[in-house]
């Protein structure tokens, strides 16, 4: 759980403590100088400066509200590894730049955020200011604002407290209260229902709020049944989209059960009522106020220069009145007077400060704070005159100094990170080219025997060092008179690596399994530097077969035993302060191949071409590729194996000469590299050398073409054994009817396609096909269909008009018109298919063709719909179908549908208690033609097991014979007819069981004449909805039980009509809507005794001592002697009863309207502070204390030293 909020040193700044502890020696991130509000002309850059804190050191990032900062080119960010200055560039600067800035420093134990705002002045477009002065005049009446949703209202009240409810109503109109109460009970039933199918429990609803930093929070705690569960943020009924970080205005933080909500950056336009929805149920509303919202800046405060003694004005524009605003002068609050004038403009929104007779110890920053932000901004004040400014400082000057021009620094220096070995320049610019400055380092003056070179171009001065050594690093000074400018040189020298290691890594370390690897790389750099090594993006830890040696200035890699897996891509890392370095090389470790994988497969076997042997490739090669594969075979009952022959590399089959016929081997596979061969693939059955058999029957060929002039058909190659090395097909023919065939042509053919030319037209044909081998024709195939050796007929072309003629229950009536004639395709018949509307197979209607134009499909079902296409037929095929444009439906001709339709009035309430063990019955009544699919639903999943359903005639039953617990949701029944309208209806069943009794009762007495009963809650309270508790009661007076109160919610009640005297016993009994529990009875009786007669003391009067006492000062003030510029504070301590008002006078003049000094009173300690004395200040200073009773004076006097200042 995150830590409270710290509060920082800078104004302005949010801590917020992410861990419970920090360690000692850490700390949560802060601001030493946060970034200031700009107002800069456009085309011009701006810079934002941050310097953060905090150990470790955190990561900075930027942001601004209306956009982001992912242009490289418009926006720079840049930091020192050894500064802690962050900065932000916005180069050329426009109108959409104007925004405000926030800068976010986080680490492991908090965060720091604060803003900056950034105003662009842009150039003045008189034609735009004419026309939007033209569109100011058109500007009707502001709109009036909309009346709030009463259903909006009604949710804003369900998660309300209960001590809002009279605010709420009052605001929104609602003035029968009482009836609001009974209403919100029964909606606040009305959600939990709907929560329960995806909440277990909701609690702890903290509403919104907004902190000092402008951000409204609001959280909940929440257990969901499905941690999957969608969570939907909502505003005046829209979706709002949320993040988890602080880069979104909207985000979500959630920690273990608790949610929380942070609006950032409050606008006006974030005013309204906040839902938050799980899937679609509302579980938490609350509304943002207008008022709660804090002002923001529309227009900030911008620079301001100003001639001395000139007036100096600050203006700043807030989007809402804010009364409680303040102004200050560094940090101290400044009071009206003739100095400073401060003013509202009548909407209260625009302030303005006016600084008259601005003098140089005005300048500084001036801020205008409101209850949540701030705005500041510089004023500078430059002299009337060189004449007047010289003449001021020849004045301040002291014995035995010089005079010399006033200057000041335009550009200051700025800190610089360079490389070792680099140049390196530092640079500043004074307001003056006739200064000479003086450069320092760490205190000491530098010259050119230092080793760096000075050079002034006009004001600038710079400080250049040709290659930057580690001793160079340090802080440089430049001073010039009286001002200075500081910045540090960090020296950066990452680590390195000699160029001669790095070529040596570029080629492959080879080395041999089992061998040990050794690799050792020496680097540079500044230590302490870190070495990483990593195999494949794998980081080694050092551990285990891998050793890591880390040394002075080299880092080493050991591999005791190298294996196959070791191969790969090395790499190491090296870290330092300053950078890193990284090296790569790639290691190969080689080793003989593995086996090539089996089975060894016999693809043939005969004794005249030997066998044949096939293996698929090794699966790893050993780092060295495959020479070639050596066979070796071995005859049964010999120890001796033979090397048969060799193959290459690419071919994993081997065939063997011509071996003895009768005899048993057995044979081996063997790959061979460079490095050697591989252990054996071994033959797992012996082989036996047979004679070649025969080759199987091809296939029926297959009719590819037929004319008059001949048929060409084609067939498949056989399978089985004698299928391999076929030296071709013998091809024979007959008329059909005919027993004998003769040959096509008398020698084999290699090809399986073939024209049959010797025809004669108009006969049918039957073609066979028999296989050859070595040994022989093998057996012939099957004949082929019979075909005629004539032209090719067209077929027909579609059928036309087809229509349903009659229609019947079981029975459907077509005709048609017969196809257009071209070139003879007249049509022979007609086929007549059809299929059912949840189908897609056709089925024919009848057997053979239909002759006729009509036909009648018999044997439907009734009411089904069906879809029916016709198609002509000849010899030379069918038609295209012809489609009715419609399905039909097996119904009478003239039969109207019915919609499906509940009857309202037959069917039972949609909400249903029944308890556990006993029947569910749900019979609905419905209307529908034809009857519909009837379809049940549970949670709108299938019904379980259990449930059984049962449909007729316009009823469908729902009977679940013995109820669980399970059983218990949303039940749905849902009517769908052919043509796909629907209708539903939905009824909610709750099984349940009494609930248990509750637990001991306690009786307490807290106020006297009454009891409280407190009682422990029922185990089943948590699980039901509607459990509630009954009262009863009997004393000695009755014998019988009373009810003393029904339907009470809480576990505890107060009763009052308890009569002194006699003994009482209670009762409770918890009930729900299925029944009530056992009671829980009191073991004792109660007795309230009776009253005595009350008695009374009087005690002694005593006089209060009176400790008045006119004003004395026990600390006078005293004489002050100070020179001129520096802080004057006064002090003295009175006291007196009651406490006295003291006032300050210099000169006899009251010091209330003065311009700079103000004046503290801290438990009788009175102070009086000016920041800035001049000569004018000084004289005689009075201190006066008075009360009711008397009053006393201290006085002391002031010394400014030092002349030529003008008074105030």
């Amino acid at each position: 759980m995150a830590g409270p909020l710290k509060k920082s040193s800078i104004p302005g700044v949010t801590i917020k403590q992410l861990v419970d502890e920090i360690p000692e020696g850490c700390s949560t991130p802060d601001f030493e100088q946060k970034p200031i509000t700009l107002a800069l002309q456009e085309g011009r850059n701006a810079i934002f400066r941050a310097v953060v804190c905090g150990d470790p050191e955190p990561e900075v990032r930027w942001y601004r509200t209306k956009g982001d900062l992912s242009n490289p080119s418009k926006y720079q960010f840049s930091s020192s590894p050894g500064s802690k200055e962050h900065i932000l560039q916005i180069n050329k600067l426009t109108g959409e730049d104007t925004d405000m800035y926030r800068c976010l420093a986080v680490n492991e134990y908090g965060e720091a955020v604060c803003t900056a705002g950034l105003k662009v002045i842009e150039g003045r477009n008189h034609r735009k200011e004419l026309l939007d002065f033209r569109k100011l005049l058109k500007k009707r009446a502001p709109v009036p604002k909309e009346k709030m949703d009463s259903e909006k209202v009604w949710q804003l009240l369900m998660t309300a407290d209960r001590k809002d409810y009279e605010k709420i109503c009052m605001k929104y109109g609602i003035v029968d209260f009482r009836g609001m109460l009974r209403k919100l009970q029964q909606l606040k039933k009305e959600q939990e229902d709907k929560m329960a199918q995806y909440v277990k429990t909701i609690s702890h609803l903290r509403h919104i709020k907004v902190n000092k930093q402008g951000t409204a929070t609001f959280s909940l705690e929440l257990e969901l049944k499905d941690p999957e569960s969608k969570i939907y943020l909502y505003k005046d009924g829209e979706m709002i989209p949320y993040g988890f970080g602080p880069e979104t205005r909207h985000c979500l933080r959630r920690l273990g059960k608790r949610y929380h909500f942070h609006i950032e950056d409050l606008r006006p336009e974030d005013a309204g009522i906040y839902q938050v929805r799980v899937e679609d149920v509302e579980v938490f509303s609350t509304e943002l106020d207008a008022d709660a919202l804090p002002a923001s800046f529309m227009a900030p405060l911008a620079q301001c220069h100003c001639q001395e003694k000139g007036t100096a004005v600050f203006q700043c524009t807030l989007s809402r009145p804010c009364l409680q605003a303040t102004w200050q002068f560094q940090h101290h609050p400044l009071q009206a007077g003739p100095k400073y004038d401060a003013s509202v403009s009548p909407d209260g929104c625009t302030h303005q400060l006016v600084v008259r007779d601005a003098q140089l110890q005005d300048q500084g920053l001036y801020a205008f704070s409101t209850e949540f932000r701030s705005s500041s901004a510089w004023l500078r004040v430059e002299g009337e005159s060189q004449h007047l400014t010289l003449h001021l400082f020849l004045c301040s000057l002291t014995p035995g100094s010089t005079a010399g021009p006033a200057c000041r620094f335009l550009h200051g220096l700025i800190d610089v990170d360079a490389l070792k070995g680099e140049a390196a320049m530092l640079s500043c610019t004074l307001t003056s080219d006739q200064v000479a400055g003086v450069w320092f380092k760490d205190g000491l003056k530098l010259t050119t025997r230092d080793g760096v070179t000075f050079e002034q171009e006009g004001p600038t001065h710079r400080l250049l060092i040709g290659e930057v050594q580690a001793s160079h690093a340090g802080n440089y000074r430049f001073e010039a008179g009286t001002h200075g400018s500081e910045a540090v040189l960090t020296v950066r020298e990452p680590p390195t690596l000699a160029q001669d290691v790095l070529e040596k890594l570029k080629e492959p370390v080879v080395v041999k399994a089992g061998k040990s690897v050794l690799v050792k790389v020496p680097f540079g750099g500044r230590p302490p530097v870190h070495p990483t090594w990593s195999k494949d993006g794998v980081e080694l830890v050092g551990q285990g077969e891998v050793q890591v040696d880390n040394g002075d200035g080299f880092t080493r890699l050991c591999l005791p035993i190298a294996h196959r897996k070791d191969s790969g891509c090395y790499s190491v890392k090296l870290r330092n302060g300053s950078g890193s370095a990284e090296a790569h090389f790639q290691l190969v470790v080689i080793d003989k191949p593995q086996p090539p994988r089996g089975p060894l497969q016999v693809l043939d076997c005969s004794s005249e071409e030997g066998v044949t042997l096939g293996w698929r490739d090794p699966g790893d090669d050993g780092g060295r590729k495959l020479q070639h594969y050596m066979v070796e075979r071995q005859q049964v009952g010999r120890q001796t194996w033979l090397r048969v022959g060799e193959t290459p590399r690419s071919v994993t089959t081997f065939s063997s000469g011509p071996m003895e016929r009768g005899r048993k081997y057995r044979f081996r596979v063997r790959a061979v590299t460079s490095v050697g061969a591989s252990e054996a693939l071994e033959s797992e059955e012996q082989v036996t050398v047979a004679p070649r058999a025969l080759p199987s029957a091809p296939p029926a060929p297959t009719i590819i073409r037929a004319t008059s002039q001949g048929i060409t058909f084609s067939w498949s190659a056989p399978h089985g054994p004698g299928s391999a090395g076929l030296l071709g097909y013998l091809i024979e023919k007959r008329k059909k009817g005919s027993n004998t065939w003769t040959a096509a042509r008398p020698h084999p053919i290699p090809e399986r396609t073939w024209t049959a030319t010797d025809v004669l037209p108009g006969c049918q044909y039957e073609f066979r096909v028999t296989a050859v081998n070595a040994a022989g024709p093998g057996e012939p195939g099957t004949p082929s269909e019979p075909v005629f050796a004539c032209d090719p007929m067209r077929p027909p072309g579609p059928v036309q008009e087809l229509k349903v003629t009659d229609t019947s229950y079981t029975s459907i009536t077509l005709s048609w018109a017969r196809p257009d004639v071209q070139d003879g395709n007249q049509c022979q018949g007609y086929l007549v298919e059809i299929r059912a509307a949840d189908s897609l197979q056709w089925s024919p209607c009848h057997a053979g063709l239909v002759t006729s134009t009509t036909f009648t499909a018999k044997g439907l079902l009734p009411k089904e719909t069906y879809f029916v296409r016709v198609m002509a037929i000849n010899d030379g095929g069918q038609s295209q179908p012809a489609t009715l444009d419609s399905w039909v439906q097996a119904i009478p001709t003239g039969w109207v549908s019915v919609s499906p339709r509940f009857h309202m009035d037959t069917i039972p309430k949609d909400f249903m208690t029944v308890s556990c063990g006993s029947t569910v019955r749900v019979p609905i009544s419905f209307e529908a033609a034809p009857t519909p699919e009837v379809i049940w639903q549970k949670d709108g999943l299938p019904l379980p097991r259990r449930a059984v359903t049962t449909t007729r005639e316009g009823l469908s039953l729902l009977l679940i014979p013995v109820a669980g617990a399970s059983d218990g949701g949303l039940y749905t029944v849902t009517l769908r007819n052919l043509q796909g309208k629907e209708a539903s209806w939905s009824i909610l069943v709750r099984v349940a069981d009494p609930p248990a009794a509750p637990g001991p009762i306690r009786l307490e007495q807290n106020v006297p004449g009454t009891v409280t009963v407190v009682w422990e809650p029922s185990p089943d309270e948590h699980q039901e909805g509607q459990l509630h508790y009954m009262v009863l009661r009997r004393s000695s007076a009755w014998a019988c039980w009373q009810t003393v109160k029904d339907w009470v919610q809480a576990n505890r009640l107060t009763l009052t009509d308890v009569v002194p005297g006699r003994d009482y016993y209670f009762r409770v009994v918890a009930k729900n809507m299925v029944g009530a529990s056992r009671p829980s009875d009191t073991s004792q009786p109660w007795t309230v005794p009776r009253q005595r007669d009350k008695f009374t003391v009087k005690l002694p009067v005593y006089r209060e001592l009176n400790h008045s006492q006119k004003p004395r000062f026990l600390v006078p003030l005293k004489a002050h002697l100070l020179p001129r510029g520096c802080e004057c504070r006064m002090s003295c301590a009175v006291r007196g009863e009651p406490r006295p008002r003291v006032s300050w006078f210099k000169d006899d003049k009251s010091l209330v309207s003065h311009p700079v000094a103000y004046c503290t009173d801290v438990l009788g300690v009175c102070s009086l502070v000016i920041p800035s004395i001049t000569p004018g200040d000084g004289g005689e200073y009075r201190a006066v204390a008075e009360n009711r009773l008397g009053r006393a004076v201290s006085r002391a006097v002031l010394i400014v030293t030092g002349e030529g200042a003008l008074p105030r």
